[in-house]
């Protein structure tokens, strides 16, 4: 059996951009082995339907790009094919020419010399967008429009269910609203009589619990430890999401939930949702030319400069959206 190699090892909204290339990738050759080289909790969230198996690595987690001398895992060595959907410098290309498949895809590298045949690198395409390039570069038909994933709506919350579900958790400072803008918002739903429910991953639950305090909600509202593919029933079973820019974003994307996405240091334009979706709303108050700091240890001024009112409106617009059916819903296989 033919086997494909496939390298995006961080974080889940990367994961997420990356899909339309594994999709394309499955078309291009349905009887080859799939094998993706990512954190080992992507083969909750794909392994089961889009990918044969997911190797454990996480370059992100190592603190960047990879070491010079580091080496891909035995099992990922001698592929018929291998992509590199990881980036375009040197470390992930020579990763993968270290691993020696029998043909690399992988973007334009002037260090490494097996990638001379790919495209040339343009830092500013959306990343879904970045992805599907390279595959047609080499030949590959791929839409940056399949971003869809498929969920087991048996492991969705039931709290969740038509409900607006908040995430007001990010990895950084830079890209947290602030709780009491969250709270505001979560009482603002309740009045309109939407159900109200959080999310929070590790590390945020504090966080997620002192909002639904202030918000009045009570305590159960609060949804933590939940698994990635139980995490994506829910947010595919809530009635619409509002998340800051972060990884929920992608999955509420993925998922085809209504959502609101809050940008601060970082420009819609190559992390957010793709055009054409209503359902998907973007509230960003940056500048192309002049983008912040998404490490800051405090809150971006882009993002500070968006209003609970801002918030309020767009998830009654998105309501209505919402509707009038222009929202497509995964609620199971």
């Amino acid at each position: 059996m033919k086997r494909v190699v496939v390298l995006r090892a961080l974080g889940l909204g990367d994961l997420l951009t990356a899909v339309p290339a594994l999709r394309a990738l499955r078309r291009a050759q349905p009887d080859a082995e799939l094998i993706l080289a990512a954190p080992g909790w992507a083969q909750e969230l794909l392994g089961r339907t889009l990918v044969d198996a997911v190797i454990d690595l996480d370059l992100r987690a190592q603190g960047g790009p990879a070491p010079e001398d580091a080496a891909l895992p035995r099992a990922l060595h001698g592929a018929d094919l291998a992509v590199n959907l990881h980036g375009a410098g040197p470390q992930s290309s020579r990763l993968l020419v270290g691993a020696r498949p029998a043909r690399l895809l992988a973007y334009a590298c002037p260090e490494v010399p097996a990638t001379a045949e790919g495209p040339a690198w343009r830092p500013d395409d959306h990343e879904a967008v970045r992805w599907c390039r390279l595959l047609r570069w080499h030949g590959l038909a791929c839409s940056e429009d399949d971003l869809r994933i498929d969920v087991d709506a048996a492991l969705a919350a039931p709290a969740a269910a038509g409900a607006t579900l908040l995430h007001p958790g990010a990895a950084g400072a830079a890209r947290r609203w602030p709780p009491a803008r969250w709270a505001a918002v979560a009482r603002a739903e309740r009045a309109r009589g939407h159900d109200v429910v959080l999310t929070a991953g590790p590390g945020e639950v504090a966080l997620a619990a002192s909002v639904a305090a202030e918000a009045g909600l009570e305590p159960g509202a609060v949804l933590s430890g939940l698994g990635l593919a139980a995490l994506a029933a829910t947010v595919a079973s809530a009635g619409r999401v509002v998340v800051g820019d972060t990884g929920l974003a992608h999955l509420a994307v993925a998922v085809g939930t209504p959502s609101l996405a809050l940008f601060g240091p970082t420009s819609p334009r190559r992390w957010g949702p793709p055009p054409g979706r209503p359902w998907h709303r973007v509230l960003w108050h940056g500048q192309e030319d002049r983008p912040g700091d998404p490490h800051a240890d405090v809150c971006d001024p882009a993002l500070l400069a968006i209003t609970v009112q801002e918030v309020t409106d767009a998830l009654a617009r998105l309501g209505d959206d919402a509707a009038a059916g222009t929202g497509p819903r995964l609620q199971g296989r």
